[in-house]
């Protein structure tokens, strides 16, 4: 199996950064998503979606909280991807994705880790998009923290 990690230090304490990653608000600014809904508790949904048509979504992304620790950790799993289309992932796999958030001097490092990616060459164009999309979602937090989305 693979993975990718990622962090980014930011000049939020670590409430803050962690409430980056279920306020919906927020979650539509740093990752561009139309809509957003998160019920915030163990066992709860984190779902996001892209497109200009709120009956018909372009992309859905949608998860179950794992694992629910303020403002420490939030793990992601049992994931469901749907598209206009119909179109799935060419492969099956339990991914979850875990975001961590450390206080340091000055503010804090939110730091992500998606794993579960098989092996296989059928995965290889999914975990690329993924390892490029997780830069660019970061990139995006930045931008939205400092444009004083936080």
């Amino acid at each position: 199996m693979r993975s990718i990690s990622r962090q980014l230090e930011l000049p939020l304490d670590a409430e803050r950064a962690f409430a980056l990653l279920h306020t919906p608000s927020a979650i539509r600014g740093w990752w561009s998503a139309a809509r957003a809904i998160v019920a915030a508790r163990p066992g709860g949904l984190w779902v996001a979606a892209w497109g200009d048509d709120e009956d018909a979504p372009d992309y859905v992304t949608a998860a179950r909280i794992l694992v629910w620790e303020p403002p420490r950790r939030l793990r992601l799993g049992e994931f469901k991807y749907f598209t206009r289309d119909g179109a799935g992932l060419p492969f099956t796999a339990d991914l979850e994705t875990e975001f961590s958030v450390r206080p340091v001097a000055g503010g804090s490092v939110l730091r992500v880790q998606q794993t579960g990616f098989p092996d296989d060459a059928v995965a290889d164009a999914f975990f690329a998009s993924c390892e490029q999309g997780w830069t660019a979602t970061l990139d995006g937090v930045r931008r939205h923290v400092g444009a004083g989305g936080a």
